[in-house]
């Protein structure tokens, strides 16, 4: 079978994490904005901005032009914020070779149009297939070499079977999955609860609180998702119930760390200001009060997040606000 070739857009840490599976199997071309970033990838085989200690394969190469990077991938994979994934995909465009699967990294929603990056990438590039790498992956622990599980979700099961053995590693088993909204929305979704459970962390608000959240907090993401189109399993797998245990009860997590400087009662300015990569849960929020609008869809947990980030609200009111919402089945919202 021939070697495929990978070129991934994206030097943070997910992105030069996925690069290091991917050219374990096959040669890979990473891109970066930052020429430091791409020098220290070349010559010292590390990234310390992004994955502080971790030894990256000497197969791994980087680049600082995209077109580098594309112009003779089988495979390119976006490890691209989703507010800046359609911009990037843009740019490479005219580089990529018709038919080229082009795989998602990001788990976000596009506030402009409140699409899903798979939807951006059927839009921005036709004909090519598209599909999205999600679950419960912290990508420090992964770089280390500790075991984790992931899902692969396009809707043709057989190119996602072949990619499968490109992203795969002794340690790094990849599921294929063919519901691909719900892998995006669970993906998305589980950053606005990972960002509630660390301001209830932050507040020291206590074990069951926490796992109070996580619990209610999946059945509310499901019922989104699955009105949106995701299937009811998914939301109960690695990209759903998975994903979201793992950011949310991580101190790795970015969401989470949102949530627990939020909680101990610091200003979302100076939490974002201070951080090297971007939370996508902070501005997915927006998109999913619209869309929990748009759907007739209760979600309790997530509007008090929103008025926390955006509305001028704290964590300790948000709690308050939880709490005094009146209490019925557990099959129902709330």
């Amino acid at each position: 079978m021939q070697q495929l070739k990978v070129g991934l857009l994206g030097g943070g840490s997910w992105g030069t994490t996925v690069a290091s599976l991917t050219a374990r199997n096959c040669p890979t071309t990473i891109w970066a904005r930052n020429q430091q970033t791409v020098d220290e990838i070349n010559q010292k085989h590390r990234n310390e901005k992004y994955l502080p200690g971790a030894l990256l394969p000497t197969t791994l190469t980087a680049s600082s032009t995209i077109e580098e990077t594309v112009k003779n991938a089988d495979v390119v994979v976006m490890g691209i914020p989703a507010q800046h994934f359609r911009s990037v995909l843009q740019k490479a465009r005219p580089h990529i070779r018709p038919w080229v699967p082009i795989i998602s990294l990001a788990k976000g929603l596009e506030i402009d149009t409140k699409m899903r990056m798979t939807e951006v990438i059927e839009a921005e590039m036709p004909g090519h297939p598209a599909g999205v790498l999600t679950g419960p992956n912290l990508a420090k622990e992964i770089a280390a070499g500790q075991a984790a599980a992931s899902v692969i979700a396009m809707v043709d099961d057989t190119i996602a079977a072949r990619l499968q053995t490109i992203f795969s590693t002794g340690l790094f088993r990849v599921y294929t999955n063919e519901d691909v909204v719900g892998c995006e929305l669970g993906g998305a979704l589980k950053n606005i609860i990972a960002i509630a459970t660390g301001m209830g962390d932050g507040a020291d608000a206590g074990d069951n609180t926490r796992a109070a959240i996580i619990t209610r907090g999946l059945a509310e993401l499901t019922r989104l998702g699955v009105a949106m189109g995701g299937q009811p399993q998914t939301f109960a797998g690695l990209a759903g119930m998975g994903d979201l245990v793992a950011t949310c009860s991580s101190t790795k997590s970015r969401n989470r760390y949102v949530g627990f400087n939020l909680g101990r009662g610091r200003k979302i300015e100076d939490i974002i200001s201070e951080m090297a990569e971007v939370a996508e849960g902070v501005k997915t929020v927006k998109v999913v009060m619209e869309l929990a609008q748009a759907y007739n869809i209760d979600m309790p947990i997530a509007s008090e997040v929103y008025k926390v980030l955006y509305e001028g609200g704290s964590a300790q009111t948000a709690f308050r606000g939880l709490l005094r919402r009146d209490v019925g089945s557990e099959a129902e919202p709330g």
